[in-house]
């Protein structure tokens, strides 16, 4: 053996170089809670850290909306002092570009406080709300229902857009495309086309017109409900008659909105019927046979 080989196997019996993969660090995920209850507060924030979650809190509207900048992957938002903050706080995160599609809980007021803290009776977030609570709530059941929200969070939604009209298709498939956690995975022109690609892609979500050529939308969702259960079909029309709402509901449907409808209402319900869910609240309320 020569020098140059003794050397080097000194050298790898001494460790030498490592041959094993460095250990990568999962990024901690982050909670921005904001409530004025510092018992509340601190009683979450050591649950939550104790589940490795990175942790902000604040008491205060403004502050909060500083605080976003850090980007959390989840908002706890409670109850603010006067009334009437917390529902403006929900609304600038809702409409807010970058903010907008943050998982938000929504943690009301005791009853008989919201006129104090709370959401008041005319600031209804409930239905818009990915989750709503109200106080008072162990902070450590809360857990399991920030784990779902980001779950689904990142998650792609794949969808399927049904509708016999190209310029309908093609400004939802736009409107979708803005999504990060949502894709267009196809198309499809009438109810028999929408059951044979709900076969071959397995979509989460199916958005289907009610009135189409070769079978209609109602049609095509009693078969999809029946032999495709994993794929919720969201009702999107023009004709948003309750008679409408309550075949479309008997036909297994999980959602159903108006074409006229904003474009946030479409993506909230994608969202809620991907988790199978109803939407809105008034579909989710109907009663059928």
């Amino acid at each position: 053996m020569t020098e140059k080989a003794v050397r080097s196997r000194k050298k790898s019996a001494r460790g030498g170089v490592s041959t094993k993969k460095p250990v990568t660090r999962k990024k901690k995920e982050k909670i921005l809670i904001i409530d004025d209850e510092p018992a509340f507060v601190e009683s979450c924030r050591r649950t939550m850290e104790a589940k490795a979650y990175k942790v902000f809190t604040t008491s205060d509207k403004e502050h909060a909306m500083e605080m976003m900048e850090s980007e959390p992957d989840v908002i706890i938002l409670g109850t603010l002092a006067p009334a009437g903050q917390t529902f403006t706080m929900y609304k600038w995160l809702e409409k807010h570009p970058r903010y907008k599609d943050i998982p938000i809980l929504v943690i009301d007021a005791r009853q008989g406080e919201q006129n104090i803290r709370g959401l008041r009776t005319f600031e209804n977030i409930r239905v818009d709300g990915d989750e709503y609570l109200s106080k008072p709530i162990e902070p450590v059941s809360l857990v399991p229902r920030i784990r779902s929200l980001l779950d689904a969070k990142t998650k792609t939604i794949k969808i399927l857009v049904v509708d016999d009209h190209t310029m309908i298709r093609t400004g939802i498939s736009a409107v979708i495309s803005l999504q990060k956690d949502m894709e267009v995975i196809s198309e499809a022109v009438n109810g028999q086309d929408a059951v044979d690609k709900v076969m071959r892609f397995s979509p989460h979500v199916a958005l289907v017109d009610i009135f189409m050529p070769v079978m209609s939308g109602i049609e095509a969702t009693k078969l999809i409900s029946e032999k495709y259960p994993e794929t919720k079909v969201l009702i999107l029309t023009q004709y948003d008659e309750e008679e409408n709402m309550i075949v479309a509901k008997q036909s297994g449907a999980f959602g159903f909105i108006p074409k006229k409808a904003a474009s946030s209402d479409l993506i909230r319900g994608i969202r809620y019927v991907s988790q199978g869910r109803y939407f809105p609240a008034e579909f989710a309320e109907l009663v059928v046979n």
